[in-house]
């Protein structure tokens, strides 16, 4: 019997942490409780939806100071939706590629070529 209760209180809480969390409809309690948003963020949250419901990601990313695309995924990951939608990584999101890809990668090649010479 003890073993079945475990149980079910498992199943609950990953349950939870798991459920969904709407911006929109959130209460500041549910928005401290996703992780990665802590009570200044939250702060911001709430004034900016007093003014107007978020109507998307971008929306949101524009509007709350310290959320950008990086933020926003990791977010979602967390449960948080905007009107019922996951944060998709868009093209501006992705890793940037040509030639600042390109010096990214010698920058980070620099100090192995120093350590090499005698």
């Amino acid at each position: 019997m003890q073993r079945w209760l475990i149980s079910l209180a498992a199943m609950l809480s990953t349950t939870l942490a798991l459920a969904a969390v709407d911006i929109n409809k959130a209460t500041e309690a549910e928005l401290d409780g996703i992780k990665g948003i802590g009570p200044a963020t939250t702060r911001l949250i709430v004034d900016e939806r007093k003014t107007a419901p978020f109507a998307d990601w971008t929306d949101l990313t524009r509007r709350v100071k310290g959320i950008g695309a990086k933020r926003a995924a990791k977010l979602s990951a967390e449960g948080l939706m905007v009107n019922g939608q996951s944060y998709e990584v868009t093209a501006q999101a992705a890793p940037k590629s040509g030639k600042a890809a390109a010096a990214k990668s010698a920058k980070a090649d620099a100090p192995a070529a120093k350590a090499q010479k005698p």
